[in-house]
């Protein structure tokens, strides 16, 4: 919700926990937006920000301005949706945020259904590998797909994100196949930008494997594609990678092996008291059409080893 553009780049500093990143969701260099805090700080005449040490820290009256600023936003937020007439009945604008291949997989076939439903909706879509700044971006609800979610989001857990290892049977017949975690230290690793360390479970084992990626990129979808061509061993969502693995154009790596449990994917938005109704509307389409369980019926005879 927009209010003086100096306190929207302050509340998200505060979000993402640097101000390089609350630029960087706003769009700004770090550089403009240090001194577009010292400027605000400069006309309140207080200290909001900690600058002695190297770790993002709100003075006492940054914190105290931070929590109004957010009472103030969750109240425009309201002023909005009561005025935009959105009380009851799903109308108006909804923003929605979704990762890229999920987002292209599995929630884009169902947009049509739903619109038809409520045709009063207005829907804009932002597809993006990144989490979005949901208050930056004026996002009513987002996809997220992690372990973590920000107390200062409300989450609705739609389904289990299982992640394996695997690669092509072309790249696993020209490197040979791992059969133990330290066999991965002699092969390539694919992973993109914030995907690393990879943390498995072995067992009841936890481990943790943190390389560089063969090749940097922020598309988690350019990295299920290289993983297809042939290019080295990928950390990747049975969602995702699903429909490869029956086909046998990837196998299993390591099968005995897969990420960590707590992942999840979620509808998250902000926590607010009035919340548009296109969103608990859009949260119970999505429960009602997606099926979780079935990513996990993945053909069992395509493990390597």
């Amino acid at each position: 919700m927009m209010m003086d553009p100096d306190y929207d780049l302050f509340v998200a500093a505060a979000l993402h926990g640097s101000l390089a990143a609350g630029g960087r969701a706003l769009g700004i260099s770090a550089t403009m937006a240090s001194r577009r805090i010292a400027r605000l700080e400069q006309r309140l005449g207080a200290q909001l920000i900690h600058r002695s040490t190297r770790r993002f820290a709100l003075t006492q009256a940054g914190e105290r301005f931070h929590g109004e600023l957010q009472q103030i936003q969750a109240q425009l937020h309201q002023a909005e949706v009561r005025v935009s007439g959105r009380l009851d009945t799903p109308s108006g604008p909804f923003r929605l945020s979704a990762p890229t291949s999920f987002g292209r997989l599995y929630i884009a076939p169902l947009l049509p259904e739903f619109l038809v439903r409520h045709p009063q909706v207005a829907l804009s879509v932002d597809l993006s590998d990144g989490f979005v700044d949901l208050v930056a971006g004026r996002i009513d609800c987002a996809i997220r797909i992690a372990s973590d979610i920000p107390s200062s989001l409300q989450s609705h857990r739609l389904g289990d994100s299982r992640r394996v290892l695997c690669a092509a049977p072309a790249y696993l017949a020209e490197a040979g196949i791992p059969r133990t975690i330290d066999d991965l230290s002699a092969h390539r690793l694919l992973a993109a930008d914030g995907q690393m360390p990879w943390r498995l479970l072995h067992g009841h084992r936890h481990v943790v494997i943190d390389r560089p990626s063969h090749v940097r990129t922020n598309s988690s979808e350019l990295i299920r594609e290289l993983t297809l061509s042939g290019m080295g061993v990928a950390l990747r969502s049975l969602w995702d990678v699903g429909d490869a693995l029956r086909g046998g154009r990837l196998v299993r790596v390591l099968p005995e092996c897969q990420g960590s449990s707590r992942v999840g994917i979620h509808a998250v938005h902000l926590r607010a008291t009035i919340v548009p109704p296109a969103v608990p509307a859009f949260i119970a389409f999505l429960r009602e059409r997606l099926d979780p369980a079935a990513w996990d019926r993945v053909d069992q005879s395509r493990r390597c080893g």
